[in-house]
């Protein structure tokens, strides 16, 4: 059965490593965003570390890790005026297994309608607005003391005035335990068909022949939008702990990316515990990037996507006779944007 789930993991990151380098040739960019103020306070170095909720987003086998029920719920302010939300559950059923539920949704206060024949409309003209969503289902299990195996199914969708596109999605994870205490985990995310807006604002009139006067001028048409890969990424990691004097506890994460859409990276990450109560972070997303085969102009692209270093920190507090708290916060810098803040909470019952 082990062997079987490996020959099954290498196929879908085979799959994943033969992609190359088209920045910007992909759809449903939201789900490259990031899960969790804790993981992106790290650097994003987090496929072999994921032990709590946020595993949905980053490799599933972990939330094997997760012994009680438990939901976290992540809020960043993004871009543009944009709000980026996740959010999830895990839920232990024994031996069975583990069952987990999550959201991602990006959204926008709405906008209103410009067209050519009304470029500057007033305020009390006709608004859109626009947002993407997903929804999975994921379910994990250990084949052995050492060994998890996790998949999730997620339905995707993007949407814009009432154009939409809708499609479906998997992830695939692994999670090793060495006898020495290393944790080696691999994730194979968005594996899945390719999206394309279809709708009502595509509607057009349309003439068979100019040349032929008095036909139907007016036949009902629509203009088929082009439909594009998901994001598909791979990615492999090593963390381990170390437990130093006086209840303290450090934390080491490397992680390297592979993209269908963009360069190879590495990401790293550190995380230092004290009586595992108050937690401090640091990470490096685009730490090393892959510039072979590239032009000129995608390797400056590149380094101008390289994000500085991510700071965090985390408390952990037991409420008397009730569940456990944990509330994280993150500080990341996006290349030439400014750098945006992340919360997130998480609760174990």
């Amino acid at each position: 059965m082990k062997k079987r789930i490996y020959i099954a993991f290498l196929i879908f990151s085979l799959r994943a490593i033969t992609g190359q380098t088209n920045v910007g040739t992909t759809s449903a960019s939201f789900l490259e965003i990031g899960a969790g103020a804790r993981s992106l306070a790290m650097g994003g170095a987090y496929v072999s570390l994921a032990n709590d909720v946020s595993a949905l987003y980053w490799n599933p086998a972990g939330i094997v890790s997760v012994v009680r029920p438990s939901i976290q719920l992540y809020h960043a302010p993004w871009l543009v005026d944009t709000d980026y939300y996740h959010g999830g559950s895990v839920v232990p059923v024994g031996r069975f297994g583990t069952l987990g539920f999550s959201y991602t949704a990006i959204t926008m206060k709405e906008m209103l309608v410009r067209t050519v024949q009304n470029p500057e409309p007033d305020d009390y003209g006709e608004k859109f607005d626009a947002g993407s969503l997903a929804m999975g289902i994921a379910y994990a299990k250990n084949l052995t003391d050492q060994f998890s195996f996790g998949l999730q199914t997620k339905f995707i969708q993007e949407k814009i005035w009432q154009m939409q596109a809708k499609g479906f999605a998997v992830d695939i994870g692994t999670l090793f335990i060495t006898d020495r205490g290393f944790r080696i985990g691999m994730s194979v995310s968005n594996f899945g068909g390719k999206l394309g807006m279809d709708g009502i604002n595509s509607a057009v009139d349309y003439d068979i022949d100019e040349t032929i006067f008095g036909n139907n001028d007016r036949i009902d048409a629509h203009l088929d939008a082009a439909k594009w890969p998901l994001p598909l990424m791979f990615r492999f990691g090593v963390s381990k702990d170390f437990t130093l004097p006086a209840k303290q506890k450090v934390i080491l994460s490397v992680d390297g990316i592979h993209p269908n859409n963009n360069v190879e990276r590495v990401n790293a990450g550190i995380e230092y515990g004290f009586s595992d109560i108050l937690f401090l972070r640091a990470g490096r997303s685009f730490l090393l990037i892959g510039e072979q085969n590239l032009t000129r102009s995608e390797i400056k692209t590149s380094r101008e996507q390289q994000e500085g270093i991510t700071l965090g920190l985390g408390i952990n507090y037991r409420i008397p006779r009730g569940p456990k708290l944990r509330i994280d916060y993150a500080v990341i810098p996006i290349g030439v944007f400014d750098s945006i803040t992340g919360f997130s909470i998480d609760i174990s019952f």
